[in-house]
């Protein structure tokens, strides 16, 4: 059976999220993974498939099995890039075997589609301009000039990334990922740390002191406006 587009996106990014936490991957590893599937690879499947002369089996048609399947490949890939000892084959075959219920993949089928993953990303596989990276990099930044910094909770940064994710709505905001990562700490700050703790805003109305501004080039009409857009989301009713 093939889902609609909006429906294999939220599915498949679930799928991610449950399959980082089961593997125990690092931050790093499972960003990672989300922009090579969620950014990259799920956007750019229907041209690759559109323009191709034949397809691989994998492909016809694309299921959610199948989707799952290249989940596991981006996590696959991603791990080899960050970590010294790479999830192996077995892992991956392992938790596939366990969440993959209508389809059978094996050793050989992870390899063939790790190929075609490859394939779709145009074998661009850079990890440097990713948000988490910026984000993780501003947090030590504003941790250094700033008490307060220690009070911004990273693992709510992490949680507004993952709801981010699962709105295909807010996909978009991936494309700045400066600005999305310094937009991301503020709102946590404004979320998670008490009033009476605020030393001075993370960004400045008035003639008070800017700090998203101190450590970063963002424009702070850009994180105005895409905090905004965050907290639509972040304080959506379930």
């Amino acid at each position: 059976m093939v889902l609609s587009s909006s429906s294999q996106r939220l599915n498949t990014v679930e799928f991610l999220i449950q399959s980082a936490q089961h593997l125990q991957v690092s931050p790093i590893v499972k960003y990672s993974a989300f922009s090579f599937f969620a950014d990259r690879f799920f956007p750019s499947l229907p041209p690759f498939i559109e323009r191709a002369n034949s397809l691989n089996w994998l492909l016809k048609p694309v299921t959610e099995s199948t989707l799952q399947l290249f989940v596991l490949i981006s996590l696959w890939i991603s791990s080899k890039i960050h970590d010294s000892k790479p999830l192996s084959v077995a892992n991956l075959k392992s938790l596939a075997d366990k969440s993959i219920n209508e389809q059978h993949f094996t050793n050989r089928n992870f390899l063939e589609a790790e190929v075609l993953f490859m394939q779709v990303l145009n074998f661009e596989i850079g990890t440097a301009n990713i948000a988490f990276s910026f984000l993780q990099e501003l947090w030590i930044q504003i941790r250094g000039v700033a008490k307060v910094g220690e009070l911004i909770n990273f693992e709510a940064c992490m949680e507004i990334m993952d709801l981010l994710y699962e709105k295909e709505e807010t996909s978009f905001l991936y494309r700045s990922p400066h600005s999305l990562a310094a937009s991301i700490l503020v709102v946590s700050y404004v979320m998670t740390v008490p009033k009476q703790k605020w030393e001075f805003p993370v960004l400045a109305w008035g003639k008070k002191v800017n700090l998203v501004k101190f450590v970063t080039s963002c424009k702070e009409e850009d994180i105005i406006k895409m905090v905004t857009e965050i907290l639509k989301y972040v304080l959506e009713p379930s």
